[in-house]
């Protein structure tokens, strides 16, 4: 292994600690909201996947990138749908009258 494979393996681990460490002491109460919105902010995701897509060449980068953008998009959609699902649960129900 090279140098440089060493350092981004030892940056790599040390992000999963730290990643665990932060959300694991997000309260309950945010995880939602803080998951939905990360989700939509993973629209750079799709912008990259087209970018690698339209650079790599032949059928391979092709595929690749249709399935990166595909991924991508279904994770953006999944956020505002969460979003969606628990911004209802703070909405009012109508309230009947009774005649």
């Amino acid at each position: 292994m090279t140098t440089e494979a060493i350092v981004a393996a030892y940056v790599f681990i040390l992000a999963i600690f730290v990643g665990f460490e932060v959300v694991s002491k997000v309260p309950s109460t945010l995880h939602t909201p803080l998951m939905s919105g990360a989700n939509a902010i993973h629209g750079i995701v799709i912008v990259g996947a087209m970018l690698v897509a339209s650079a790599i060449g032949g059928p391979i980068g092709t595929v690749l990138g249709f399935l990166a953008v595909v991924l991508g998009t279904a994770n953006v959609v999944g956020g505002f749908v969460v979003t969606d699902r628990m911004l209802a649960m703070f909405k009012q129900r109508p309230v009947r009258k009774r005649e």
